[in-house]
């Protein structure tokens, strides 16, 4: 008996988003990377809490489709790219991010509702949210930046604004408090 209840359209494409969230989730990595080398530890902590939260989305995508009876494919991931050049170019590059990530999701939500596939179109709204949230944390990011003086922040400007995204929430726990059996 077949009990797959996905279009093997929106299982490869459900896959192949699960695949551009862990993608995200190394980008994040790379930039904290970035950040900690260039002394950033606030913002480098900022980033790899994201990068946890990027795979946790990753991994809502696995758990729908293996619940749906689908089985979804690990592909190859491809390089993050090169490191940013400033803060000012790591906040614009997640921006980016983000926005191309909705972009990914509207079309998956599109391809649901043409298929009439109900369940999938329900389960990709808590994503539509996210983004949104995502998008919007990103432009705080941006306007931080703006607001400490860019590119041209004083030290103490920019070692506040360090100090601030070091500690502040989000949805993923911080990434200092990871252990090797609480990652």
């Amino acid at each position: 008996m077949d009990t797959k209840r996905l279009s093997a359209k929106l299982e490869k494409a459900l896959s192949a988003q699960m695949n551009v969230e862990d993608l995200q989730s190394h980008v994040y990595l790379s930039y904290g990377i970035w950040a900690s080398d260039e002394g950033y530890e606030g913002i480098a902590n900022f980033l790899f809490r994201h990068a946890q939260e990027e795979r946790d989305h990753a991994i809502k995508f696995m758990q729908y489709i293996l619940n749906r009876g689908g089985k979804p494919k690990v592909e190859a991931l491809p390089s993050p790219g090169k490191d940013p050049k400033s803060l000012t170019d790591c906040f614009n590059l997640v921006f980016q991010h983000e926005v191309d990530n909705t972009q990914k999701i509207y079309e998956l939500v599109d391809m649901a509702m043409a298929e009439k596939d109900w369940a999938t179109w329900n389960f990709l709204q808590w994503f539509v949210q996210e983004q949104i949230e995502e998008e919007t944390l990103a432009m705080d990011l941006i306007d931080k930046l703006k607001i400490a003086g860019g590119d041209r922040a004083t030290d103490e400007s920019l070692f506040n604004l360090d100090k601030t995204l070091g500690v502040m929430p989000d949805e993923a726990e911080s990434a200092r408090d990871a252990t090797g059996t609480n990652p």
